[in-house]
């Protein structure tokens, strides 16, 4: 009985240490998971900064600012232009020399800038602008803005992206993409846009650029 109590214990302590080596993959794992920001910097400013800015504060009205922008949405809009689910040859050209952890990197960084903000310029929209992003359209169901992005545009980290100071030529562009069916990687945004014409897009767009 004495042997038999003996090779039980020496069992366990052999389950024990094999756990214990177990667990140090999982922990090296979880470090190499943490993105490395000064990779990101190096390869956002090799790859993304001359259309983006040097911040993520693009100066060019047609590309959208990045800065502040919650990483998860950046990261999936990457994978996304990579795999053609979101369609765009100039983006897919970047977006396939990139690694997943490179996107990681670049997102992660990106959202630690800080956004500039931005503003409306049309003065008989803006209030038309605010309407819809703030009540929608109830007689159409288009449901208000704000409820998934927020009242401040500042949006929801890992569900819907920040708006906020958007420059408004890219809302419109996106906005007129989902409506018409160009851009497919978003079935919520293509039913919402699908109900909105022209002159309420634009209005919108513009209030969501003057938004703090």
């Amino acid at each position: 009985m004495k042997l038999i109590a003996q090779l039980i214990i020496a069992a366990s302590v052999a389950v024990l240490a094999v756990s214990s080596h177990a667990e140090e993959p999982k922990k090296e794992s979880a470090k190499a998971a943490k993105p490395d920001l000064a990779k990101g910097e190096a390869a956002y400013g090799a790859v993304c900064a001359a259309c983006h800015g040097a911040d993520g504060n693009s100066a060019i009205a047609g590309n959208p600012k990045l800065a502040q922008q919650h990483p998860e949405y950046l990261v999936k809009q990457l994978q996304e232009f990579k795999s053609d689910k979101r369609n765009n040859a100039v983006m897919k050209g970047f977006a396939a020399g990139l690694s997943d952890d490179d996107m990681k990197n670049i997102s992660f960084w990106l959202a630690s800038k800080a956004a500039k903000p931005g503003f409306a310029k049309d003065k008989d929209l803006v209030s038309l602008g605010e309407r819809i992003y703030r009540g929608g359209i109830a007689d159409r169901q288009v449901p208000a803005c704000a409820g998934c992005h927020s009242p401040n545009g500042a949006g929801i980290p890992s569900q819907y992206p920040r708006l906020s100071g958007q420059h408004a030529d890219y809302s419109v562009a996106q906005l007129v993409a989902f409506r018409d069916g160009v851009r497919k990687n978003n079935l919520q945004m293509t039913q919402v846009a699908a109900k909105l014409n022209d002159r309420e897009i634009k209005a919108v767009s513009d209030y969501i650029a003057g938004l703090r």
